[in-house]
């Protein structure tokens, strides 16, 4: 199923063939840097780039003999290259190659999950315009509070999404990071130069001061940006979750043709995508924990990390690709029924509108206190039966001393609830806003 909505290029980023071209391409900048230093003879990097000949599969095969995957890979390239092969990785440690080629490899997995951040965010703005002045009962505690529009509940998502694209542009920053600075860091045995010319070229910043590694407090950065996002689309998918329940059924997801909901029950229309998104999260945020767990190794370095992100670099940044792409579709093709949101907004009769009532009785000049109780007893007394809301209001006697039936009906009335809505879109979407046409 994730092959479904994620870029074939996110998923071959991380097969065998491209992890062992991006530590080609380290090597050869180190080798190119160290032509330059006149360490190398010239022109062995391209002789090499132009010999060699990557075998994921003989690689494999080496390292069930060296149980060391970078000597394999350079075993292999020395078979295909020769020997102008042993200028390679002059210096250097596995941790050279390694965290440099991982940082290209998180950098150009981030430009696309980014880029799909941008397709989930154009969706809910779309529906955001769409339903602007579309009222839906705001809740809290699960209970009905007071009136919002659905594009406004929206908007939030846009907006939060918003925050979660520049952590990801900000950990981009952090994790885009490479080392060519030898065993223990100290460049005991390869030039300072050789490291600032390896990252120059691959686009990367040399970690100011390394140990053999490149530190992982980087990583538990970019691990736990990616957990934010999900975590934002899990909000989504339980609020959409919420909605489609029976006894709401405000929106629900697209129910498409041949479709089956239950194995048992003919009649069920499950909320599956919101409910695979809501379950994915939890997978990345467990992710970013077991990146913090990283950041804490021996020395100046352990290897207790290095299995950890061979499985959570891949999965993480795969899964959130996954999560973008299935929230966009489901954004795009929410089936949303405004007039049930119209029906719960007269569920309780006028009940919502209790705030506006008690802060008109308070201008009128009675204490907040006094007029918390009276109003607070008409709304018991409704939601227990009988006549409504406004019915009991209006014959109070306490509450018609100081507001005319003119003035209640002015307390019972929704547009004065959403009066703001067109001022909050444009905060959040900018002036522009007022002259987008709806989809």
């Amino acid at each position: 199923m994730i092959e479904r909505y994620s870029r074939p290029e996110l998923n071959a980023l991380w097969a065998p063939a491209a992890r062992y071209e991006a530590w080609l391409s380290v090597e050869l900048a180190a080798c190119e840097a160290m032509e330059t230093l006149g360490e190398v003879p010239p022109g062995t990097a391209e002789g090499i780039r132009g010999r060699v000949r990557l075998d994921p599969e003989r690689i494999l095969e080496i390292e069930q003999t060296t149980k060391h995957d970078v000597i394999a890979f350079l075993t292999q390239v020395e078979e295909t290259a020769g020997e102008d092969a042993r200028w390679l990785h002059l210096g250097m440690t596995s941790s050279d190659v390694l965290d440099t080629s991982f940082a290209l490899l998180l950098v150009r997995a981030l430009d696309l999950i980014v880029a799909a951040l941008d397709e989930t965010r154009d969706a809910l703005k779309a529906r955001a315009l769409e339903h602007r002045h579309t009222p839906i009962m705001g809740r809290s505690h699960g209970m009905h509070a007071e009136p919002t529009t659905f594009g406004l509940v929206l908007a939030t998502f846009w907006d939060e999404l918003g925050r979660g694209r520049e952590r990801l542009l900000a950990a981009r920053k952090t994790i885009a990071v490479g080392k060519i600075s030898g065993a223990v860091g100290t460049f005991a045995n390869v030039d300072p130069r050789v490291e600032a010319a390896v990252c120059a070229r691959l686009g990367l910043t040399p970690e100011p001061v390394s140990s053999q590694i490149v530190h992982r407090d980087r990583h538990a950065e970019y691990f736990t940006a990616l957990a934010l996002v999900g975590t934002t689309l899990e909000r989504l998918a339980v609020q959409v979750r919420h909605w489609q329940r029976s006894e709401l059924g405000e929106a629900e997801e697209p129910f498409t043709a041949g479709q089956k909901g239950s194995s048992a029950m003919p009649h069920k229309r499950n909320p599956i995508l919101a409910e695979n998104l809501t379950g994915l999260a939890r997978l990345l945020r467990g992710y970013a924990q077991t990146a913090m767990e990283n950041v804490a190794l021996w020395h100046e370095r352990d290897i207790s990390h290095s299995s950890v992100e061979r499985i959570i670099g891949p999965d993480a940044t795969t899964l959130l690709h996954f999560m973008l792409k299935r929230t966009t579709h489901l954004v795009r093709n929410l089936v949303v029924y405004p007039e049930r949101m119209a029906e719960h907004v007269d569920l309780t009769g006028g009940l919502i509108f209790s705030q506006r009532l008690l802060l008109d009785l308070a201008r009128a000049g009675v204490a907040r206190q006094t007029a918390y109780v009276w109003v607070q007893r008409n709304a018991m007394a409704a939601s227990r039966g009988g006549d409504d809301f406004r019915t009991r209001v209006l014959a109070d006697p306490d509450i018609n001393a100081h507001l005319a039936p003119a003035a209640v009906a002015r307390a019972f009335d929704l547009s004065a609830h959403l009066r703001h809505v067109d001022t909050i879109f444009e905060r959040v979407f900018g002036p522009q806003a007022d002259e987008e046409t709806t989809p």
